[in-house]
């Protein structure tokens, strides 16, 4: 049986600049196929695997493959069939999108240059192909971005923080573009510090703090472990609410700082809990969730301290932190 080799494999990659360790003995592997996310706030690490990824900096110990090579063994080849971005992608701004993907093909050769008007169709700028680059929104360019990633006919895509800095629109327009994408068949690797964004579209997700994975599973795994969603509550009677409260141990309610309740609970047992408000006599003013579960767990995760056992939530421990560095 042929063991199907991953688009990307690290183990045990360390980054170090100075006294400062960038990236901590990482593990991760990322299928043919998959969309997969590197997720964590700034100074995680994201970028840094990343530009090792490119070749753009060297790991100071741990393997690194892309397909299977590496950057000792194949040296540039290493990067055969990957395309990307790391941080914005940059243009000449007095050109026009086409002939800035025009002169990149030239760069790349190998038939690129066939592929600008497909390419440019696939990100939805056939429309403002001629236009110049100076004149296009921050969303356009990232979008030029990845067209002229899709100019190297790549297997693997890797994106840094492609929704970073767009407007609500723009966000919407870059997803819907990865999905079409992975839909296609080609291998996206994307980092992001937007839970939202990695839960729409990716399979499987690292979450990084500090150099190191403080996570490592699927999104139905993270789904799984993250805990119940947090609601602010406001009622005609918060004492008798929070009297109410003891009467449902599925439910936990509790003093909002800012005033009103925090009402914590599973949908079923958060709905039997308001109805027997109702039936007490006591109208629910407001609810609204707060902090949905995955972006409640990412938080969790990411604002404590790895190295330090208790300090990561329980729920977090078992297998699905496979990738974490020991």
């Amino acid at each position: 049986m042929t063991v199907a080799v991953p688009a990307v494999e690290a183990s045990g990659l360390v980054k170090r600049f100075g006294a400062r360790t960038a990236v901590d003995r990482v593990d991760l592997r990322v299928d043919v196929g998959e969309v997969y996310g590197i997720l964590g706030p700034n100074g995680a690490g994201k970028t840094t695997f990343l530009r090792m990824l490119f070749g753009l900096i060297r790991p100071d110990a741990g393997t690194l493959r892309v397909f299977g090579r590496t950057w000792g063994e194949a040296g540039p080849r290493m990067l055969d069939g990957v395309a990307g971005f790391i941080e914005s992608p940059r243009f000449y701004p007095y050109l026009s999108g086409r002939r800035n993907l025009n002169l990149l093909a030239g760069l790349d050769g190998g038939g690129a240059g066939s592929r600008i008007d497909a390419v440019l169709d696939v990100v939805d700028l056939a429309g403002r192909a001629d236009d110049k680059v100076g004149g296009y929104s921050f969303g356009m360019r990232q979008r030029l971005g990845v067209a002229a990633s899709l100019l190297r006919d790549p297997r693997l895509l890797v994106l840094d923080e492609p929704a970073n800095g767009l407007d609500p629109a723009g966000i919407r327009d870059m997803r819907a573009l990865v999905r079409r994408l992975a839909a296609g068949g080609l291998t996206v690797l994307l980092s992001s510090h937007n839970m939202d964004e990695v839960e729409e579209i990716c399979d499987n997700v690292t979450i990084m703090r500090t150099g190191r994975v403080v996570y490592h599973g699927s999104i139905d795994q993270l789904r799984a472990q993250a805990p119940d969603p947090s609601h602010r509550l406001l009622t005609s009677d918060d004492a008798q609410a929070l009297r109410l409260g003891g009467d449902h141990p599925a439910v936990s309610v509790s003093a909002h700082p800012d005033g009103g309740l925090v009402l914590r609970a599973q949908p079923a047992d958060a709905d039997a809990y308001i109805l027997a408000l109702g039936q007490a006599g006591v109208a629910v003013r407001a609810l609204h969730l707060e902090v949905a579960p995955l972006e409640s767990l990412f938080f969790m995760l990411t604002e404590t301290d790895p190295a330090a056992g208790h300090d990561v939530p329980a729920q977090a421990q078992p297998d699905a932190l496979t990738g974490a560095a020991s």
